[in-house]
Order: structure tokens, then C-alpha cells, then sequence
């Protein structure tokens, strides 16, 4: 009988994310992994498999939070719909995380040479789509945004605004820049461009 494990697993795991999201797959040896868990790489290994599996969990779990983040935006009243767009936009307030997302990164890093990789972030970015034709068909019956207008070409447009708003924030882009643009892509879309609840 093995001995029982003494270490959080759910800790590790968002440790070993935070360091592939700062150094990108490629840019993470094992040895950063065991210098930012506490573990030996016998026991990260035993536990988790080599660094390739630790980051395919990471990432899949990653993928499937964003997932369900979109899901939970398309719920709620329809004359709601655009504000729900407009605060997935928004730029957060105070210091912010200028690592931006690990779906993005590996998007980037690895999608070209991981077949894998690359249909998991397709599959990812298709669901936020949906989420915005979603959210801007809601807007259409709300009387927000014009019915006659493409539902999914809307979509598409919030959410390449808000892959380009992310980079701009790792750039160092300020909060207040973002949100103006991030307001004006959204009144950009409206019938009548003023804020739809207090």
C-alpha cells in the first residue's frame, strides 16, 4: 500500500499553471516546476506523469473552465445580454495580470506544431463564439442591437476585440484605454449606445 500523497494537489496544480502561463511551455523545464510546487520531479512525476501530461492536464482544465465561464455568461434576462458583453470586455481594475490567458499563450506557442493543441484551442475559441452570437442574438430580442444584423459576425467582432484587448493589457496598455475601447466596440454594435442598466 503506497503511502498517502502530502501535498494539495489542487495547489500544485494552479502553481504549475501560473509557471507555464509566465514561461510558456517550452520556456518551463522541470526543474522550474519542482522549484515552484515544492515537490521533487520523482514525486511529480509519480504523481502527475512527465512535464508534457502535467501541462495537457493543466491546459484541458484550463479549456474547460473557460468553457463553462462562457456558458454561465449566456445565462441571465436578455436585457442584460449587452451589459454581460461589455463586463467580459472590461479591463480589470488595479494592478492587473499582464500574463493574460494560458489559452492565448499556448494558442500561440504551440497550436502550429501540436496537432492536439491546436484542435482543443479551436474547439475553446468555438465556444466563446458561440457565447457572443449567443449574447448578441438575446441583445437582438432585448432591442439593443439591430435584429437584421449578422448574430455571428457581432460575436465574432466581441471576441476578437477582446483577444485584441488582452494583449494590449500585457502590453501595459492602462485600464482606463481599455475600457474606453472596449465601450466603444460595444456601442459600435448598439442600436442606442447608451448603457443598458444603471
Amino acid at each position: 500500500m503506497g503511502r498517502p500523497r502530502k501535498f494539495d494537489e489542487h495547489e500544485v496544480l494552479v502553481a504549475v499553471r501560473q509557471q507555464f502561463n509566465e514561461t510558456g511551455y517550452h520556456g518551463t523545464s522541470v526543474e522550474d516546476l519542482s522549484r515552484v510546487t515544492g515537490l521533487s520531479k520523482g514525486s511529480l512525476y509519480g504523481a502527475f506523469g512527465d512535464k508534457d501530461a502535467l501541462f495537457r492536464r493543466v491546459f484541458e482544465e484550463y479549456c474547460e473552465s473557460s468553457d463553462q465561464s462562457a456558458a454561465a455568461r449566456v445565462e441571465g434576462p436578455e436585457e442584460q445580454a449587452l451589459d454581460r458583453l461589455r463586463a467580459w470586455l472590461a479591463a480589470p481594475e488595479g494592478c492587473p495580470d499582464r500574463r493574460g490567458c494560458l489559452l492565448a499563450k499556448t494558442t500561440a506557442e504551440l497550436a502550429w506544431e501540436d496537432e492536439a493543441i491546436a484542435a482543443r484551442s479551436h474547439a475553446a475559441y468555438e465556444t466563446l463564439l458561440e457565447s457572443c452570437r449567443l449574447l448578441v442574438e438575446q441583445a437582438q430580442r432585448a432591442g439593443h442591437i439591430d435584429p437584421a444584423a449578422d448574430p455571428t459576425a457581432l460575436g465574432g467582432l466581441v471576441l476578437a476585440t477582446h483577444r485584441g484587448l488582452e494583449a494590449l493589457l500585457k502590453a501595459g496598455v492602462d485600464t482606463k484605454t481599455l475600457n474606453r475601447i472596449a465601450d466603444t466596440a460595444i456601442d459600435s454594435i448598439t442600436l442606442n449606445p447608451t448603457r443598458t442598466s444603471a
